[in-house]
């Protein structure tokens, strides 16, 4: 019996979400940990802000531009990437639990980005992140 085509696509993209929302998970057990080990410390308001501020826009990096949601934000920020840099990029973590891989968009298909520049996208889109995450927080 042939399987057709659209629902392998949806089991393929139901699992590449699970696996996405596993790893999600692990790094979020593995941040609490080490916050639990913290001691207590009074900061400012400013402060508090700023580190609500990056919370959020580490989610964002982490989790939703790799997901491939279509949130507004997150196709914004996606937007002015391309713009910045004039090309299209893929995010995705590799099955092996390897750090977050940055593909180019190319016509002979996708290409891993080299060191110096992943450092180069992944410090704009952070960047991009903070200021837009910034700038809709009240």
């Amino acid at each position: 019996m042939a399987v057709p085509s659209f629902k392998m696509q949806t089991m393929l993209n139901t699992y590449g979400r699970q696996l996405t929302s596993a790893k999600r998970l692990a790094r979020f057990r593995r941040a609490l940990r080490l916050t639990e080990a913290q001691d207590v410390v009074t900061i400012s308001r400013e402060a508090k802000r700023r580190e609500l501020v990056e919370r959020v826009a580490r989610e964002i990096v982490e989790n939703l531009i790799v997901a491939g949601t279509r949130n507004p934000v997150v196709l914004d920020i996606q937007r002015q990437l391309e713009l910045d840099f004039g090309e299209g990029f893929m995010f995705e973590y590799p099955l092996d639990g390897q750090d977050l891989k940055i593909l180019r968009e190319t016509e002979g298909g996708p290409q891993e980005l080299s060191p110096d520049e992943r450092g180069e996208v992944m410090s704009r889109l952070w960047d991009l992140t903070i200021a837009r995450v910034d700038q809709t927080m009240l």
